[in-house]
């Protein structure tokens, strides 16, 4: 009975599309993280009332971010094709893949570490700076680690969007679950293989999602 459902299965090759997806979206978060995260705390620093307040920075910084979100992804994927060629040499497969994913999800995430940098009581700074401290002793010390619960969050939502355009990378053939889908659940009308993909990405995404509440609550403990 299965085998008449699921008789255009491969399992290998969808365990290989899986820890492909899994490498792309590994690979992706950790260098929006690294991209977002300073980009994030740079844009609240330099925003109105703030410690390092520079209107015309924040102002530079903020286009750039809002011109690179409402790029829809899958547009942003072929405008890259040649500087991740550059970058990679290919534009095929998880290594082409990942540089788009990071240019789409770094402003993305930049964002939600501001508005989660601006949820932190305002009197924590001014306490901190009474104390004296120092600009990077008020940021490290005192602004992220109470707003730690909004980025456990922040990198959560991001890593959920980072498996969507994972899978959309599949359409200039990015590799992954998404990849398989388009080429045999598509484009070779099996639907057998498009629901074993969609049900993955499901199952993952609800993965991603637990652990992300888990550290939400952790955090919001301390």
């Amino acid at each position: 009975m299965l085998n008449e459902l699921f008789s255009n299965i491969d399992w290998a090759e969808i365990g290989l599309a899986t820890l492909d997806t899994l490498t792309m979206l590994g690979g992706s978060l950790l260098f929006t993280l690294l991209l977002g995260l300073p980009l994030g705390i740079l844009l609240f620093l330099t925003s109105k009332r703030q410690l390092l307040e520079q209107p015309y920075l924040y102002g530079t910084l903020s286009f750039i971010v809002n011109i690179l979100r409402s790029v829809p992804f899958v547009i942003l994927l072929i405008i890259m094709i040649p500087f991740t060629v550059l970058l990679t040499g290919t534009s095929l497969g998880v290594a082409g893949a990942i540089p788009p994913l990071v240019v789409g999800a770094t402003p993305f995430f930049a964002r939600l570490v501001e508005t989660a940098l601006r949820e932190v009581d305002r009197g924590i700074i001014e306490a901190t700076q009474a104390m004296g401290a120092s600009t990077s002793q008020i940021v490290f010390k005192a602004l992220l680690p109470e707003a730690m619960p909004g980025m456990m969050a922040a990198v959560t939502v991001t890593a959920i969007t980072l498996v969507s355009y994972a899978a959309m990378s599949g359409v200039i053939g990015g590799g992954g679950l998404g990849d398989l889908a388009i080429r045999f659940g598509y484009q070779r009308f099996q639907t057998d293989v498009m629901v074993v993909t969609v049900v993955l990405l499901l199952v993952l995404v609800q993965v991603l999602q637990m652990i992300g509440d888990r550290l939400v609550i952790h955090f919001s403990r301390k």
